[in-house]
């Protein structure tokens, strides 16, 4: 980690390597310092290597984890969080590698956690009307539809649960088991806001625009989906047991 910055955005990728190579020189050009995790499953693309390629001229700054095979987008995350947990920084970010995610929205997110607005900053989707660009209207209706669900079934007061754009305080990451995490798809997102709610940490929405990813391929697949409809139910139930 580079001494001006305390802040680290963890980018899970597998075949990423065209967006990789303009999203990382793009955060490194933040007026805000970054530091960047890429967690890749065996890229076939050789995505790692176009990480290793930007290593050499940010060497503390860029960090790269390489695990063999698609083993998915929670178990990357709690990776990316170890790794954070095992140096000093303090906020954590996620976000995408298909800049669905606009990386200059990075420093508002780490803004409203860094200045005591919030514990989990969460680039939103739904909480100012509906801003998502370029998806077609049964995902968009899948998507609100699926939100409203969560939110519904976990009581949380998040219009985005399954937002995957946010910044976490680093003590949140310290309070909740990470260990105990199951989930592995888009209920990831909902299983982390659902536990730092339960915890007692604050939540706060920072409205974003989502775009469709251009370049790549995007990993939304129908076993995601039947992940997050059963997955908010488990977490309800353990948080009434006293067992989350």
């Amino acid at each position: 980690m580079s001494d001006e910055s305390a802040s680290l955005v963890i980018i899970p990728t597998f075949n990423e390597a065209d967006n990789i190579s303009r999203l990382i020189p793009h955060i490194m050009g933040l007026d805000e310092p970054v530091d960047v995790l890429v967690v890749d499953d065996g890229s076939p693309d050789d995505t790692a290597g176009v990480v290793k390629k930007w290593q050499k001229k940010w060497p503390a700054r860029i960090h790269l984890i390489e695990r063999e095979g698609k083993q998915g987008l929670g178990t990357a995350y709690v990776a990316g969080f170890h790794f954070a947990l095992s140096r000093s920084y303090k906020y954590i970010c996620e976000m995408d590698a298909d800049f669905s995610h606009d990386p200059d929205d990075l420093p508002r997110l780490i803004g409203e956690v860094k200045q005591g607005h919030c514990d989990v900053a969460i680039g939103s989707r739904y909480s100012d009307g509906i801003s998502i660009i370029n998806w077609p209207l049964t995902r968009l209706i899948l998507s609100y539809s699926a939100n409203t669900y969560a939110r519904f079934i976990t009581g949380m007061p998040v219009q985005d649960t399954t937002a995957g754009f946010k910044c976490i305080s680093r003590r949140v990451l310290e309070k909740i088991d990470l260990d105990k995490i199951r989930s592995n798809g888009y209920s990831f997102q909902i299983e982390v806001h659902f536990r730092a709610y339960k915890a007692g940490f604050s939540l706060k929405e920072v409205s974003i625009i989502f775009r469709e990813r251009t370049e790549g391929v995007s990993k939304m697949s129908k076993k995601i989906v039947i992940e997050a409809v059963w997955m908010v139910w488990v977490l309800k139930f353990r948080s009434i047991l006293g067992i989350l």
